[in-house]
């Protein structure tokens, strides 16, 4: 279906000379969307949807629709560094928008090296050309850290990453760096760091950044924080790391279905034990819930199927900084702090959960730990 045809069902007539003019204009989100069939009340159910994964009220539902009826397809160019893939892979599991409404309906995807049809010269000519027709108004995704050792280290079309991360931010009008790697170095930067690798934040100061940390990230986190650009034309509240409030603002721990057995001080011992066949509390095993900071409890994974903890599996605390070297995934935190078995017996025994019997004895750290999200040791809370 033409523009002009998309224009005329809405109840509109114009001249021949009018029609070549409306030919000129690309199509909007909402044109997309009806162009796949959806009707108006699908049209605005799927508007609802976006406001709910975006964490904002019912009352945006009609500014999303206006901002979806006008906005033409927002022109992303994605590029990849010291990575795995793990992010895309990632992606291509979102179901709310689907990786295909989102690359169909709600932007162009300009350049991405494992989902676009063209390579070599013919895909650095669809990246040059994207950047020239959409200069300063394109929206840039980095997943990957990025090399200063050696700019052999990885390169792209023979350019270094540093280069070619410098030439497409520079027309860029936001970035989102995706991943661990992009935004904190990831798995590269991790002692010694033979690459010299670091964050996209360490090279580009004069751009919205935003943080989408994760080890993959949460697919639906990803897809929702591109939806919210293209629709509102802005980026989402942001903490101090500049994640996204609506999906990093609250540590796993306090949204775990677990939690209630951490409280009664039930903990599995083993990964194949009795406790862990009741589904026990996993902190003593090395859950990193307490201190990391995600929606993998509320979101979930495969169409919010399950995550790691469910799964049977302490969380790592890939969404944060140096996550890497923090220490063995496999060895207890802090939090609880007077030592794990001491809190559990006082709780078992008085009825009292754990948090609170530790807490009389360093809350204010847990507290300064906690605003700061910082890691706090068995060893250093020992010491007070």
């Amino acid at each position: 279906m033409t523009q002009s045809n998309l224009i005329k069902n809405r109840g509109y007539h114009f001249l021949p000379q009018q029609e070549e003019i409306l030919m000129s204009i690309p199509p909007t989100i909402g044109d997309s969307l009806r162009k796949q069939g959806l009707s108006r009340r699908e049209f605005l159910k799927f508007c609802a949807t976006a406001a709910s994964l975006m964490a904002l009220p019912p009352t945006m539902i009609p500014r999303i629709a206006e901002a979806l009826e006008n906005t033409p397809r927002q022109s992303v160019i994605w590029l990849s560094f010291q990575e795995c893939t793990g992010c895309t892979e990632s992606l291509t599991r979102a179901h709310a928008p689907t990786i295909e409404n989102l690359i169909f309906n709600m932007i162009s995807l300009d350049y991405h090296h494992t989902l676009q049809a063209a390579s070599g010269d013919a895909a650095e000519k669809a990246r040059a050309e994207a950047m020239k027709a959409n200069h300063g108004n394109y929206l840039l995704v980095v997943d990957g850290s990025i090399p200063l050792g050696n700019p052999g280290y990885s390169t792209i079309a023979g350019i270094s990453n540093q280069d070619m991360l410098h030439e497409v931010a520079s027309g860029a009008k936001a970035i989102i760096a995706v991943g661990t790697c992009a935004a904190f170095g990831g798995l590269p930067y991790a002692y010694p760091n033979p690459t010299g690798a670091v964050s996209v934040q360490e090279l580009i100061r004069d751009k919205p950044i935003v943080n989408v940390p994760g080890c993959p990230p949460i697919p639906v986190v990803i897809s929702s924080i591109v939806a919210h650009y293209v629709t509102l034309g802005t980026l989402p509240q942001l903490d101090s790391l500049k994640r996204p409030m609506p999906f990093y603002g609250q540590n796993i721990h306090d949204r775990c279905y677990r939690r209630h057995f951490y409280h009664r001080g039930k903990f599995a011992e083993t990964f194949d034990d009795e406790g862990a066949k009741q589904g026990w509390c996993l902190y003593k095993l090395g859950c990193k819930g307490p201190v990391t900071y995600n929606a993998c409890a509320v979101l979930k994974w495969n169409d919010a199927t399950s995550f790691p903890i469910e799964s049977g599996h302490g969380c790592l605390g890939c969404s944060e900084p140096n996550f890497w070297d923090a220490g063995s995934f496999y060895k207890a935190l802090s939090i609880p702090t007077a030592g794990v078995a001491t809190a559990a017996s006082y709780a078992t025994v008085g009825g009292v959960a754990i948090g609170v019997v530790a807490g009389i004895r360093n809350r204010q750290q847990k507290t300064f730990a906690q605003q700061h999200h910082q890691t706090v040791t068995v060893d250093d809370l020992e010491r007070k």
